[in-house]
This record gives structure tokens, sequence and C-alpha cells, in this order.
């Protein structure tokens, strides 16, 4: 494993511990809206809250859930094939996702920082969007990173005479 595979993985496990903690957040704060509301005292701006901790759970846990090849993926035909066209069918879908995520997280960087240079703050809390918009750029970019090493672990595959 590479220093830069290292600290991959590192990003990969901070922004997991990220998203664990929002997760746990939103139960949180969702149980005590609920029992709040029973007792006419809701948490003010808890919809917005939990809308905001719901976007940074899923930017933070995408490097890990793709490093840990957790997403869902439809493979009935593809496995019929072999291991040389399953791995270059493997790369060609990473390489479509690595553009659209790439495309994506650079994006997101340039309305955050548009957001920023407007001031732009949510409705009820007055929250500036921005810092959230960057981190989930951020995210975003550390997938697109993590896309990346895959591409090439899966290229040296193919070039290994072993997976053919």
């Amino acid at each position: 494993m590479t220093s830069f595979s290292k600290a991959l993985d590192k990003f990969s496990d901070v922004l997991k511990i990220i998203g664990c903690t929002a997760i746990t957040a939103m139960m949180v704060i969702t149980v005590f809206d609920v029992v709040g509301r029973f007792f006419k005292h809701p948490i003010f701006g808890s919809i917005e809250i939990i809308g905001y901790l719901a976007a940074i759970t899923v930017a933070a846990a995408l490097p890990y859930t793709h490093k840990m090849e957790g997403h869902v993926g439809v493979e009935i035909l593809v496995r019929l094939l072999p291991r040389k066209f399953q791995l270059g069918i493997k790369i060609i879908t990473q390489a479509l996702t690595l553009f659209l995520f790439t495309l994506i997280a650079w994006q997101m960087f340039l309305y955050a920082k548009e957001l920023d240079k407007t001031g732009e703050v949510s409705m009820n809390l007055h929250f500036p969007i921005h810092y959230l918009v960057y981190l989930i750029s951020f995210g975003l970019l550390v997938f697109s990173v993590t896309i990346i090493e895959t591409i090439i672990e899966n290229i040296m595959k193919l070039r290994d005479n072993k997976t053919i």
C-alpha cells in the first residue's frame, strides 16, 4: 500500500466518522423533536438540521462505500463474461462515474463560492449554507480520487496475466 493510498484511506475514515456522527445526530434530533412535539416544545429548525445532516451523511459515506464496494450494481449479464471483459466494463463504468462526480464536485465548489459571496443563509436558523456545500464538495472530491485509485487498481489487474 502506497503512502497515497494510506492518506486516501485516512481521509475516507475521517469522512466515514463524520457521516456516522451526522446520522447519529439525525436520529437523536428526531427522537427529541418527536418527544418535544408531544410536550408542545419541538426543536426549532429540526427539519432544516436533519436535511443538512442527511446531505453530509451521503457525501461523507461515498468514498468508504466505494472502497468497500457497497454500492448497488446490476451484474446479471456481466458475470457471464470472461474476467478480462468484466474488468474492462468495470473500468469503463468507473471512468464514467469519475467524470460525473468530478464534474459535480467542481460545480458544488463553484456553487459554494457563490453562496459565500452572496452571504446566503438558511431560512430558519440563518446558518451560512456555503460551509455545508464546501463539505459536500470535499466529500465528492475524495470520492473522485478514490475512484481514480480503483481504476488504477483495475487496470493493474487487467494487465496481470493471472486474472485473464
